[in-house]
């Protein structure tokens, strides 16, 4: 419930011929910023290199206040709003917003998705259509540091990395101030309470309300 093939559906990203080397998405994470620069150069004239391995689709609205450092992509019709943050190793699809305070780093970001308020968002991979209500967070490390270990009931798979935010499949809604724990991975068409704070694994089709507290959506 947790590959790449679980969560994802490849035909929207740019990163589809990249991921598929991998079974695990979180194996995909150390190798983001190389992935750009590699994919970079090869995009074509309708993406304009507004700086140093800067490349942004000419139908994408960044807004002046907006940073982007490099390497970083910005796909077709996506805006970057006002404050936005944009730290490097980052790839934004296309139809996708970066709202205001929104800090993204060493990411990827499927089409069409929304963190479109106060969202942090690294060291993770979002996938197409997924939403992160205002104020919602992906924390990528550790208290003390150690290694990021996946959690699935009494199942742990050891990642060996030290800095791993979130996997959010399709479709995933996560509500406001919501905050996505080191190692958290979400199934595809699953929603996440407002205020909740997310370990582990949560199985597609469900809804997370708290700490053990998931309920699956046929059961509604």
């Amino acid at each position: 419930m947790y590959t790449i093939t679980d969560l994802y559906d490849l035909e929207h990203t740019l990163a589809a011929d990249y991921l598929k080397g991998f079974t695990y998405p979180w194996e995909a994470l150390k190798g983001i910023k190389e992935m750009i620069l590699a994919l970079g150069p090869k995009l074509g004239p309708d993406y304009e290199e507004r700086a140093p391995q800067v490349w942004v689709h000419k139908t994408a609205t960044v807004f002046p206040s907006a940073y982007l450092g490099a390497p970083c992509i910005i796909g077709p019709n996506t805006e970057v709003r006002h404050g936005a943050f944009i730290r490097g190793s980052a790839l934004v699809g296309a139809d996708c917003v970066v709202g205001n305070s929104v800090e993204l780093k060493n990411v990827i970001l499927f089409d069409h998705v929304q963190t479109p308020h106060y969202n942090y968002v690294g060291d993770s991979i979002l996938g197409y259509y997924s939403h992160m209500g205002a104020g919602s967070i992906t924390s990528n490390v550790k208290a003390d540091k150690k290694l990021v270990i996946v959690h699935n009931g009494t199942e742990q798979i050891e990642t060996g990395i030290k800095k791993f935010g979130a996997m959010l499949g399709d479709h995933v809604e996560v509500g406001c101030n919501a905050v996505m724990n080191p190692g958290t991975v979400i199934g595809r068409n699953s929603n996440v309470y407002p205020t909740s704070c997310v370990r582990g694994v949560v199985p597609a089709n469900s809804i997370y309300k708290n700490s053990g507290e998931i309920i699956h959506k046929e059961e509604l």
